[in-house]
């Protein structure tokens, strides 16, 4: 069945999280899922889109190259290792992209610069220059910096809500987010063998936020109640949002394609 328009996905957005991104039983960096996510997105800017990834993982891969066994509790552990994890995966994204002849480029946002006026336009002129060079550019919070800065809330919370953010500052047509389960179920799938998947969401109702609830990743921060926010954002500025399994980043390929793997969140007016 074709839920999506293959010829209105020209610019596109694609989420990364923690869970996609590592091992569960290590917490260590899944070399194997990474290559095949670049793949996807490397081909997906052979077919002529514009490509956005919001990547999470740099405090995961911090742990990894700082030999700690746990998720960082204090700002400055956390600091530290996003700091630290960051430059391991952005040479990561550099070397695995440069294979197949595509350049990145980092940006690392808070989200006081989408809130002040002159800094987001700035924001977006960077953006929009860097796709028009051709770059990929690769996206997470700034979670390496001042104390004074995560504790005047000026974070987004998760990455989730972040990639909407971007979507909307890029003007893409399309988020996609990779998630550790195939998308929205009408019950949680890891405790219920009858929960069902619903393919297409077209508003987002209270109902439908009492089912995701609030349930997160033991390496990440976010969970389904944050993609329902993700999809709040996006669909009211016009952008489809589809919710599928990064276990399988190749499906970002065939949802382009307008095959829907997972769930769809239609955007409003669409």
């Amino acid at each position: 069945m074709i839920f999506l328009d293959r010829a209105e996905i020209r610019r596109v957005v694609v989420k990364v999280g923690s869970s996609t991104l590592t091992h569960e039983a290590t917490g260590k960096l899944n070399l194997r899922r990474i290559q095949q996510l670049v793949t996807a997105l490397a081909d997906l800017k052979n077919s002529g889109r514009d490509v956005v990834l919001v990547t999470s993982g740099a405090v995961a891969a911090g742990m990894d190259r700082l030999g700690l066994c746990e998720r960082p509790k204090t700002i400055k552990e956390k600091q530290a290792a996003a700091s630290v994890g960051q430059c391991a995966l952005l040479h990561i994204y550099d070397k695995l992209f440069n294979e197949y002849g595509h350049t990145v480029g980092q940006i690392l946002l808070t989200k006081d610069v989408l809130e002040r006026e002159v800094t987001r336009k700035n924001a977006e002129n960077t953006f929009e220059t860097m796709l028009s060079y051709g770059v990929i550019p690769v996206v997470n919070e700034n979670d390496a910096i001042s104390t004074y800065e995560i504790e005047s809330m000026t974070s987004f919370g998760d990455n989730d809500r972040l990639s909407a953010y971007v979507a909307v500052l890029c003007k893409a047509d399309l988020l996609i987010l990779l998630s550790d389960i195939t998308g929205l179920y009408d019950g949680d799938p890891r405790e219920n063998d009858e929960a069902r998947l619903i393919p297409l969401v077209r508003e987002i109702t209270p109902e439908l936020r009492a089912m995701a609830g609030g349930s997160k990743s033991n390496v990440g921060t976010g969970g389904m109640a944050t993609k329902l926010d993700a999809a709040e954002i996006a669909t009211d500025a016009g952008i489809d949002m589809v919710i599928t399994n990064g276990s399988e980043p190749l499906h970002i390929l065939d949802i382009c394609d307008g095959r829907l793997r997972g769930t769809l969140f239609t955007r409003k007016g669409g």
